[in-house]
């Protein structure tokens, strides 16, 4: 904040549908400060303004007004923001909930690959087997994950499967280093996959990771594979991914995410034998709410203190 606001009482514009994630239970550790809900498909009255606002990392209705009535700063509640209008944001200081929900997404990652590994639940029995004491499992130990993208959902991804003796290889933008000795930066994502039993996908939803992984990057995995996606499912070409998944390229696709979302009924990925699909909640723990709501609370503390806030977008990169 500036000197000549400092004696102002700031208003948080809260554009959230029922505010999901409390921000007006902060309003007793925060009393200077003024929580206005402004409902994201209705008109905005006249007399509201605000420096920051709250919201989802999706186009609401009177977004751009909003961002017109004083806003400075931009608090997206989710990890992503593709699905923010970025153009919008203009030269406006534009965080988001970057590693909050990290610890229950990079478990999700580990149950898979342990489901995949593990045969689950295809190992289980409710009657008597055609054998006992011999089934086609395989082990984590030796195995490699190629981990695409090493933000901090794959960098928690890597600190978990570690344990297990796995090989790890990672791509950076750049190729920049990694501060995990167990894991091994590649050059890009075809040298990244070629060997791997898992891959997870971990990057960013933009313009250069749409359609990632295409027909000749699947062509590139070690055959049978398993591939996990817990970013975003504009990421993946899922026709390319059925045409994998039918030729026995892919093995396993686990998918917390899919394009579109919601998925329309009938859709493919519900039924296809190859797939594991989950309606985008590999975020979710007892206390995520709470979580994403601490988040944002910790960078209001430090908006009002003039400190740096965390979770800062390039928003000319898009994360």
């Amino acid at each position: 904040m500036t000197d000549d606001s400092v004696d102002r009482p700031v208003t948080v514009l809260v554009n959230l549908p029922g505010d999901y994630i409390g921000v007006h239970r902060l309003a007793d550790r925060f009393p200077s400060v003024r929580f206005v809900d402004v409902d994201p498909g209705h008109p905005i009255d006249p007399d509201v303004h605000g420096e920051v606002l709250v919201t989802r990392a999706a186009a609401a209705e009177n977004l751009a007004d909003l961002l017109d009535r004083g806003v400075r700063w931009v608090h997206c509640t989710g990890h992503g923001v593709d699905g923010l209008p970025l153009e919008l944001v203009g030269g406006r200081v534009l965080t988001c909930a970057r590693g909050t929900m990290a610890t229950p997404i990079a478990e999700w990652v580990v149950a898979m690959i342990l489901t995949v590994s593990k045969r689950l639940p295809g190992s289980w029995v409710d009657g008597p087997p055609k054998h006992w004491f011999l089934d086609r499992l395989t082990a984590l130990e030796d195995a490699t994950v190629a981990l695409i993208g090493f933000g901090s959902i794959n960098r928690a991804v890597s600190h978990r499967l570690a344990p297990f003796g796995c090989r790890l290889v990672a791509t950076r933008r750049g190729q920049a280093g990694v501060d995990d000795p167990a894991v091994e930066v590649v050059p890009d994502a075809f040298a990244a996959v070629s060997g791997a039993d898992h891959v997870v996908i971990g990057v960013p939803a933009t313009p250069g990771t749409n359609h990632l992984f295409d027909d000749d990057l699947f062509a590139a995995m070690k055959p049978g594979g398993h591939l996990v996606n817990v970013a975003r499912g504009s990421i993946v070409d899922q026709a390319a991914l059925r045409r994998a998944l039918d030729s026995g390229q892919v093995g396993v696709a686990s998918l917390d995410v899919c394009e579109p979302e919601p998925l329309p009924e009938g859709h493919w990925l519900y039924t296809h034998p190859g797939v594991r699909l989950s309606p985008h909640v590999s975020w979710c723990s007892p206390g995520a709410v709470e979580d994403l709501r601490e988040d944002f609370s910790d960078n209001l503390e430090r908006w009002l203190d003039g400190r740096a806030l965390k979770g800062v977008v390039d928003v000319e990169a898009g994360y």
